[in-house]
């Protein structure tokens, strides 16, 4: 499966890239298991997704969970929250 990933804000600062495309192997099936995933990419990838850090997803552009199933051709999207001013 592949999948279309999108980085937004300080998250796109520390992994240095606002996109990029992965193929999703077999365990990963949701947007939480991307996430983690992700995480495994090092040092940059794991302080920008780390398991309780407050992050927004959006995938296909709908805000999801951690459990939301994803899709081949997903986009799927990490930001931080955003708070008005």
């Amino acid at each position: 499966m592949k999948i279309t990933l999108r980085f937004f804000a300080s998250v796109r600062e520390v992994v240095g890239t606002g996109s990029d495309e992965l193929t999703v192997p077999e365990p990963v099936r949701t947007v939480g298991d991307v996430r983690q995933f992700l995480c495994g990419r090092g040092a940059p990838w794991a302080q920008a997704l780390a398991e309780g850090r407050a992050l927004r997803m959006a995938l296909d552009q709908e805000m999801v969970t951690a459990d939301t199933p994803i899709t081949d051709g997903c986009e799927l999207a990490f930001f931080p929250p955003v708070t008005g001013g």
